[in-house]
């Protein structure tokens, strides 16, 4: 299953927050898509994923949006 959140108009904490609600739900094959424009979601974001080691890749859809897919489970 494919989780996607629009977060390019809400700002921090918010989609910190709704994001670790959604990565809770991820099974097995599962993606989460997540579209950031706030500043300081585009920094935290990041480090939370790398902290808590899920794989992730990012990309810039334009100036202000980045989106980010998470894929289910972490590192070892």
């Amino acid at each position: 299953m494919i989780y996607q959140y629009d977060a390019s108009k809400d700002k921090c904490p918010l989609p910190l927050v709704k994001m670790r609600v959604l990565l809770k739900k991820l099974q097995a094959q599962d993606t989460c898509i997540i579209r950031l424009a706030d500043l300081g979601s585009k920094s935290d974001i990041p480090k939370y994923l790398t902290a808590k080691g899920y794989q992730y890749t990012q990309q810039q859809l334009d100036n202000s949006i980045v989106e980010f897919h998470i894929k289910t489970g972490k590192l070892l």
